[in-house]
This record gives structure tokens, C-alpha cells and sequence, in this order.
């Protein structure tokens, strides 16, 4: 494993930001960090920046003890901030320097990411000279550029118009490519689905749940079944007792597998209803979390 969280504890007076928090993330896979606001995931994430001290518990990066002098991490806060006053480049390469890139690095990467994100115009311009998303281009830069091969995203996607979303999944889906170890935070589970390999849902300080996605929907009891809606369907739902629910031109069946799926089909077709479509869907992570919240 690359990433081993064992039984963190963290309080702030009363309050239990973070209760006997366990899991682990395995070299270049992705973890969905996720809950509501309040459930815990920054707290989690400066203990593994090592700005937080833990009350209880330990880190381990491959083993051992994490070490931040010894671990390249790339930290893309929830509260974007940069030198205001200050020219792109300088504080890009600032930052670069900070984690032990030499200047001539440091320039031919900073040029890099301008081209990339294209806005390599803006090289020499004070930070208050740049729209917002274009400083969060600048942010994202800062957190990359030196190559790092822990990547922590909190709330990535917060406040980013839908260019700039569809930027920075480009990015995410760049990173994941090259077997970066990669934890994303968020509170929007639709946003981020698609990276994650493994989640683990916070609620109030714990884990509700965790380990690998695919397990997680595989067990958790239900499938999302779409029919189309019209009534000769709907009557027959009805007097069956088949629970469902509408949505646009859809009726949403909930069924517990596969087989209970094809017995209604095989019903639907033994009374001749016309059956345009017959589709079956995982649940969401959403649908899993509120539930398992509630």
C-alpha cells in the first residue's frame, strides 16, 4: 500500500473532527474522498499534509511513518490563494523551488504548464491581473509542477464555471494515466465518480463507508431498473404492486439483482406490454451515502 490511514483520532475541544479513521490507498490508484461539508475529509487531509498533528493514530507512506521531507506531495487546497501583487512566474517558480527544483527546472516547467493550460500570455503578470479561472489555472500549476507523486485535491471543482471543470478533469484523468496516487475530496460524489477506484464516505469524523467502488455497488443491495413510462405499464406496476417512481418520460424500479429484474421482464411480456427500453444501472454514490445518512 502507498497510503495507510490506522485509527486517526482528531478533536478540536468537544468537537470530533476526525474518530478512528482507517484506510488505505494503493500506489497510482484514486481515492474519493467524500461527505458533506463538516464530515471530516480536510481534517484528513492536513493530518497527511502534516499541518494537523493527530491526537491518536498513525500515517504510513509505504510502510513507514510519512515523512513529508521524504514524500513529494502536490496539495491543491480548497481555499485557492495566491500572491496577489506578485508576477506569475515569479511565484510559480517559488513555489517549485520550495519543493527542491533548481531554477533551470523550474522555468522549463513553468512553460510547460502555461502552454498546456494555454495562457502562457499571462507569464509576467501580477495574479490580480487574471480573471478567477484563470487563476485557478495558476493555482493548479503550483500544484503540480514539481512532479509530485502524492496528488491531494480538496474540492477541486468548487466554483469552476464549466470550462474550467472540464479543464481540470482533463488534468485529473492526465495525472491517473501516469499512476499517480491520487486523493480527491469532495462533497459533489457525481463530480468525481469516474476517477475513483476506492471511496470512503465521512460522516461526522467516520468512515460510513469504504474500500473499492465496484465492491461497494456490487454489495450494497439494489439496482436502478429504467422502463419506459406509459400506461398500459404503469397500470400493470400498479397491480402488481411493483413500487416505483417517476421521472421525466422513466419509470425507476428499484430491484436487488439482476434476476429479480428479468422476472418483471418476463411479466411485462407474458401480459404483451410494449417494452421500449429495459435498461439496469448501478446506484450511485450519492444514492448509497444519502441512504446510508439517513
Amino acid at each position: 500500500m502507498a497510503l495507510e490511514l490506522q485509527y486517526l483520532h482528531k478533536s478540536f475541544g468537544h468537537t470530533k473532527a476526525v474518530s478512528n479513521l482507517s484506510l488505505t490507498l494503493p500506489a497510482g490508484e484514486v481515492l474519493g474522498l467524500l461527505g458533506r461539508n463538516g464530515a471530516g475529509k480536510t481534517t484528513t487531509i492536513k493530518m497527511i499534509l502534516g499541518l494537523l498533528v493527530p491526537d491518536q493514530g498513525e500515517i504510513l507512506w509505504k510502510g513507514r511513518l510519512l515523512d513529508r521531507s521524504q514524500v513529494s506531495i502536490g496539495y491543491l487546497p480548497e481555499e485557492r490563494g495566491l500572491y496577489q501583487k506578485s508576477k506569475v512566474s515569479d511565484q510559480l517558480r517559488y513555489f517549485a523551488e520550495l519543493e527542491g527544483m533548481d531554477k533551470q527546472s523550474a522555468n522549463k516547467a513553468i512553460d510547460y504548464w502555461l502552454e498546456k493550460l494555454q495562457i502562457p500570455e499571462h507569464k509576467d503578470k501580477k495574479a490580480s491581473d487574471l480573471s478567477k479561472g484563470n487563476q485557478q489555472k495558476i493555482q493548479l500549476i503550483a500544484t503540480l509542477i514539481h512532479d509530485p507523486e502524492l496528488l491531494i485535491l480538496d474540492e477541486p471543482f468548487s466554483g469552476l464555471d464549466p470550462v474550467n471543470a472540464n479543464m481540470l478533469s482533463a488534468i485529473i484523468e492526465e495525472q491517473v494515466k501516469k499512476k499517480k496516487t491520487v486523493i480527491l475530496s469532495s462533497h459533489r460524489m457525481e463530480q468525481i465518480e469516474s476517477f475513483c477506484e476506492n471511496v470512503c464516505l465521512m460522516k461526522d469524523g467516520q468512515a460510513v463507508i469504504h474500500g473499492r467502488l465496484s465492491e461497494i455497488k456490487q454489495n450494497y443491495g439494489y439496482r436502478n431498473l429504467t422502463l419506459f413510462n406509459h400506461e398500459d405499464m404503469e397500470e400493470k406496476l400498479k397491480a402488481w404492486k411493483v413500487s416505483y417512481e417517476k421521472k421525466m418520460n422513466d419509470l425507476l424500479v428499484k430491484v436487488k439483482d439482476d434476476s429479480e429484474a428479468f422476472e418483471l421482464f418476463n411479466r411485462l411480456h407474458q401480459a404483451n406490454v410494449p417494452i421500449r427500453y429495459f435498461k439496469m444501472l448501478e446506484p450511485t454514490l450519492n444514492e448509497i451515502f444519502l441512504e446510508k445518512v439517513r
